[in-house]
């Protein structure tokens, strides 16, 4: 008579725990709680530099600033032209990446722009160097109790209303990658 009194004991046992363990995944907190544990920045500029390139197109077609120009006349073996005409080889002076300068820092440092030398080509010449697109990011870094990390980007403003030791919860996929636009402050 004992044995089925115990066998329905463990089983509301287990129904509870189950039911407990099911609401709080439903209709508990969101996300993973986490803490700050760093932040920092980055400041990046493009560097270009002036190089020469080759290239070919139908004459009629070339870049204004096209040099070393070579013809021949042939057919259009994608069928636009009706008539054979004239395809040249050109060289052209093209501004392409070449390095990206670079400062980093935390929040004891003010974010500050890369002041990169540049080198200096005589006019029309390959080898000269200009500023290109410049990025900043501000970035925090996250941690669980696990000691898994998560590093997400924020506006400049932001970053600097955080602190090191603030807790969030932030929503993260079953790859482990983070929904950082949807973190929120946690009173944990």
């Amino acid at each position: 008579m004992r044995l089925p009194r115990l066998r329905i004991v463990v089983l509301a046992v287990m129904v509870v725990a189950t039911t407990l363990t099911l609401g709080w995944w439903i209709f508990g907190p969101a996300g993973v709680a986490v803490e700050l544990t760093q932040r920092s920045w980055r400041m990046e500029i493009v560097i270009e530099r002036l190089r020469s390139e080759s290239g070919s197109n139908w004459c009629d077609e070339l870049p204004a600033d096209a040099t070393d120009v070579t013809r021949r006349v042939m057919a259009d073996p994608t069928g636009r032209r009706a008539e054979p005409a004239e395809h040249c080889r050109y060289t052209q002076l093209v501004w392409r990446r070449h390095w990206i300068a670079q400062n980093t820092g935390g929040p004891a440092d003010r974010p500050d722009w890369p002041r990169p030398p540049l080198r200096v080509a005589p006019p029309g010449e390959p080898g000269s160097e200009r500023l290109g697109r410049r990025d900043a990011y501000f970035e925090i870094e996250l941690r669980d109790r696990a000691n898994h990390a998560w590093v997400c980007r924020v506006t400049q403003q932001r970053w600097q209303e955080l602190r090191k030791g603030q807790r969030f919860r932030v929503p993260v996929d079953r790859f482990g990658t983070a929904d950082c636009p949807a973190m929120y402050e946690s009173a944990l």
